[in-house]
């Protein structure tokens, strides 16, 4: 069956813990290809390469299966209620 965002999803959500995550199939129906804007409290003081490579960590699995992963956001909490605040000012 292949990796699915639903899988992704799952495995994000019980490993990082996230405030807010959003997974989006961009395979267009060829291989397992996602981009994902995850927050989690787990990435605070964590540098930004080292958020990303948790979120690889996290989908050591999956990531057998999945032909791209693109991570767009990688949050703290606070830095995603800073970037919502000036998106709505």
């Amino acid at each position: 069956m292949g990796v699915t965002k639903e899988i992704v999803e799952a495995t994000l959500t019980s490993k990082l813990s996230p405030a807010h995550l959003e997974v989006i199939d961009t395979s267009g129906g060829c291989g397992a290809s996602f981009a994902v804007e995850i927050v989690s409290e787990q990435f605070e003081g964590k540098r930004l390469l080292d958020r990303h490579r948790m979120v690889n960590a996290a989908l050591e699995n999956e990531m057998k299966e999945i032909h791209a992963l693109s991570i767009k956001k990688a949050l703290t909490p606070e830095q995603w209620r800073q970037q919502q605040e000036t998106q709505t000012s």
